[in-house]
């Protein structure tokens, strides 16, 4: 997984890129020469611990979902503050449902504008 690693790098998806909300998840996307990843967890999510935690929830459920990710991408998964809320609620399986429904949302968008 190649990761997003400088500021002007995750300015470019942010600025120019696709946004995309779910409950626990705000996905940005852009089409780039290669798949890479960022993750952020503002501390709007919580204190260090939370936002570990959060950070290691998402990249595991990227890892897991690799092939429902568009190949040439740029993504930045921002958690959001509800995280904080919830933190002793929220498990795993949450965060990559989450994840998913984002993805399926997307492609189906996708689908129905090249129909148009």
């Amino acid at each position: 997984m190649n990761k997003l690693r400088k500021n002007k790098e995750f300015n470019r998806v942010y600025n120019r890129g696709k946004r995309i909300n779910g409950k626990y998840i705000l996905l940005f996307e852009y089409r780039s020469n290669e798949q890479k990843f960022g993750v952020v967890a503002s501390k709007k999510a919580g204190n260090s611990v939370y936002r570990s935690r959060a950070k290691r929830l998402m990249r595991e459920a990227i890892r897991l979902n690799l092939e429902n990710f568009k190949p040439n991408f740029e993504y930045i998964l921002v958690i959001k503050s509800i995280f904080k809320d919830k933190f002793d609620e929220i498990k795993y399986i949450d965060i990559e449902k989450d994840l998913l429904n984002i993805l399926r949302r997307n492609r189906n968008e996708k689908n129905s504008n090249i129909s148009n």
